[in-house]
């Protein structure tokens, strides 16, 4: 492990370490090391749109817009190599929260998140990415055979 050392004036180290708390961290180098592999994480798929991810796409929707619950379900299904599984919640008699797990080319990602958070009537949607190597390795080196599927290995 390598050891990083910064200077920072008084009053963001204050507010950083009562971001930090709130939050639960234990160490400013555990946060330190979550910011970092965020933004590392977003300087990779900004570069790399061709590299394959896991992803969770989440979105608000009206449900008593027409025609809406029916393009939001068609269009899963025409992506259905993308989606893996979907997550949904009333929140009220007009409003429902759903939660898209996906996989696969991060371009092809993107453009099906972009693609549902245009339609009318879907708000507040938010796309969280993870890069994710493929292959039929386990970290400790050992290959077999899957039958038919690989590892999404997360990159570290």
């Amino acid at each position: 492990m390598e050891r990083l050392t910064m200077s920072i004036d008084d009053k963001l180290a204050r507010t950083f370490d009562a971001l930090i708390a709130r939050r639960g961290y234990t160490s400013r180098s555990e946060a330190m090391r979550d910011l970092m592999r965020r933004e590392v994480e977003t300087a990779h798929s900004e570069v790399n749109p061709e590299g394959h991810c896991v992803a969770n796409f989440s979105y608000v929707y009206d449900h008593n817009l027409r025609d809406l619950a029916e393009r939001i379900n068609a269009a899963q299904h025409a992506r259905h190599d993308l989606v893996i599984a979907t997550s949904h919640v009333h929140l009220d008699h007009q409003y429902c929260l759903e939660s898209v797990f996906l996989k696969g080319r991060l371009a092809d990602v993107r453009a099906f998140a972009e693609h549902m958070g245009a339609e009318r009537g879907v708000n507040h949607s938010h796309l969280n990415v993870i890069s994710v190597e493929i292959g039929d390795t386990h970290r400790q080196g050992r290959y077999h055979r899957h039958h038919g599927h690989m590892h999404l290995i997360p990159r570290s």
